[in-house]
C-alpha cells in the first residue's frame, strides 16, 4: 500500500519553513490503518473509524437535577410561602405511575424521572417539610424560585440524530463514557499503527550493558519507542543495528514486509559509516525535508516499499522536538485521525533571545506565574541539542517564528506546552 505520491515531497533550493512541511502532510499523508470493532472497555486512546450517531435523546426523559420537591410551578404563590400536600415519591429509576396533579407536590431525588405535568423542582434544603419526613405530609415552600428551576430537560446532553464522536477523534475517557452513555458496548476503531524503531552505530549500547570508553547508551531509541506507544501505536523495538550497509538494508526490508512506518534517528549524513540513507535509496525512494528548525537537522521521508519512512536527527532534544512538530503529525495521519497540530498558548517571554531569520526555533521553558498573575515562560539554562535534561526540566517548548530575528523580555510568544502532545 502507497500512503505517499511519488513526488509530494522532493524538492530542492531554499529550506522549507515548518509551516509549508505540515501543509504538505496535512493534503499528501492519507490513512493506512483498517477498521477493527473492539470493546467499549478497549476503546480508550483508538481513533474512530465511523462517527458515533446518538439512537436516542440523552437523558432519554427530564429528570431531576437535585433531591427535593417537583410541583407546578403556577401552584407556587409569587408574594409569600406556599404549603403544598406531598402526595407520592420518585427515585431514580422509577416511575410515579400517574401524571401530576396541579395542588400537589411529589418528593423526587437526583436523575429520577420528571411525570408528567411538573415543570419544576425545589433543593430540599429550601424547603421545609411539615409531618415527620415530608412523605405524605406537606411541605412550605418560599417564593422566589424560577420557573422550570432544576428541570434538566430530555436532550440535553446529546440530541438523537446527532453525531456525537466524529470518525478520527482519539477517544478520551470523557468519550468512552459518552459512547457508553449511548449503550454502545464496542466501537468500530482504526486498528494500532505498526512501527518499527531501530538504532544504528557501533558506538551505541543497551542500558544495562557495559560502556566502553567513547560509546554511549541509547536513549533516542527508547525515546520514540515511549512516544509511539504514547500515540497507541504497535511498536516493534528491532534494536541497534551494527554500522554495515547490509545489516541496515536487510533490517529495513525485512521490517517494511509487516509494518507501516518505519522510524530512526542518525545515520542519515553522507558519512561512511552512515548507511541509513543508502538503505533506503536502494530499497525505495526518499525525500530529505531541508526544514528551516533548531534543533533538528534534516528530517527524512520516504517509502521502503509498502511502509513509510521517517529519518530523525541524531541529537536527542533534536529528536523530541521534530517528533513532535513533524513525525507526530505523519503518525496520526496514519493513523486516521484528524487531529494533528497540537495547541499553542500565548505567553510573556521572560527572556531576550537572538536567532536566525528564516529559521523556526524551539526554545525550552518553564512556566512561571508573576505578581500579576499571569505565566511567563522562562528559558532553560542549558540549551544544548544534546542534553535532554533540559527537556525533562521544561514544560514545554517556546516557538518562535521565521521572520523573528530577535526577541525582548515581555514580548508575547507561542508556547508548547509539553502535555499538549502526550
Amino acid at each position: 500500500m502507497a500512503q505517499l505520491s511519488d513526488d509530494c515531497f522532493a524538492f530542492g533550493g531554499d529550506l522549507m519553513p515548518v509551516r509549508t512541511a505540515l501543509d504538505l502532510l496535512r493534503r499528501r499523508v492519507a490513512p493506512v490503518t483498517a477498521a477493527e470493532t473492539v470493546p467499549l472497555a478497549d476503546a480508550l486512546g483508538r481513533v474512530l473509524a465511523e462517527d458515533v450517531v446518538a439512537p436516542f435523546d440523552v437523558p432519554p426523559h427530564d429528570n431531576s437535577a437535585v433531591d427535593g420537591y417537583a410541583v407546578f410551578f403556577d401552584d407556587l404563590r409569587a408574594d409569600g410561602e406556599t404549603v403544598l400536600p406531598v402526595t407520592g415519591r420518585v427515585a431514580a429509576g422509577h416511575l410515579l405511575g400517574r401524571e401530576g396533579r396541579r395542588g400537589e407536590a411529589v418528593r423526587i431525588f437526583t436523575g429520577a424521572p420528571m411525570p408528567a405535568g411538573f415543570d419544576t423542582v425545589l433543593m430540599q434544603e429550601d424547603c421545609r417539610p411539615i409531618g415527620s419526613d415530608g412523605d405524605g405530609g406537606s411541605v412550605a415552600i418560599p417564593a422566589g424560585i424560577k420557573r422550570g428551576a432544576n428541570r434538566r430537560k430530555a436532550g440535553e446532553d446529546v440530541t438523537r440524530g446527532s453525531v456525537v464522536l466524529a470518525a478520527g477523534r482519539r477517544l478520551r475517557p470523557e468519550d468512552v463514557g459518552l459512547a457508553a452513555s449511548l449503550g454502545r458496548k464496542d466501537l468500530s476503531v482504526r486498528r494500532p499503527l505498526r512501527a518499527a524503531v531501530f538504532s544504528t552505530g557501533d558506538e551505541v549500547r543497551e542500558p544495562g550493558q557495559d560502556l566502553p570508553q567513547g560509546c554511549i547508551y541509547d536513549a533516542n531509541r527508547f525515546a520514540l519507542i515511549a512516544a509511539l506507544r504514547q500515540l497507541g501505536c504497535a511498536v516493534t523495538d528491532l534494536g541497534i543495528l551494527p554500522d554495515r550497509l547490509d545489516a541496515v538494508t536487510g533490517a529495513l526490508e525485512r521490517a517494511a514486509a509487516d509494518h507501516d512506518v518505519l522510524i530512526t534517528s542518525g545515520g542519515m549524513s553522507t558519512g561512511e559509516e552512515d548507511h541509513v540513507k543508502a538503505a533506503v535509496e536502494h530499497l525505495g525512494s526518499l525525500h530529505f525535508w531541508r526544514l528551516a528548525i533548531k534543533p533538528g537537522r534534516p528530517v527524512a521521508l520516504g517509502q521502503v516499499k509498502g511502509a513509510a519512512f521517517v529519518g530523525l536527527p541524531g541529537n536527542p532534544v533534536a529528536v523530541m522536538v521534530t517528533f513532535l512538530r513533524i513525525a507526530r503529525p505523519i503518525l496520526l495521519r496514519l493513523m486516521g485521525a484528524e487531529e494533528s497540530e497540537p495547541r499553542l498558548f500565548p505567553v510573556k517571554a521572560a527572556f531576550a533571545y537572538k536567532k536566525k531569520a528564516g529559521r523556526r526555533e524551539y526554545v525550552r521553558a518553564t512556566l512561571v506565574r508573576g505578581e500579576d498573575g499571569a505565566l511567563t515562560a522562562v528559558k532553560h539554562p542549558r540549551d544544548g541539542a544534546g542534553i535532554l535534561s533540559s527537556l525533562v526540566e521544561s514544560d514545554g517548548l517556546v516557538e518562535l517564528p521565521e521572520d523573528l530575528s530577535r526577541l525582548e523580555p515581555g514580548e508575547t510568544v507561542e508556547f508548547l506546552p509539553l502535555s499538549e502532545v502526550r
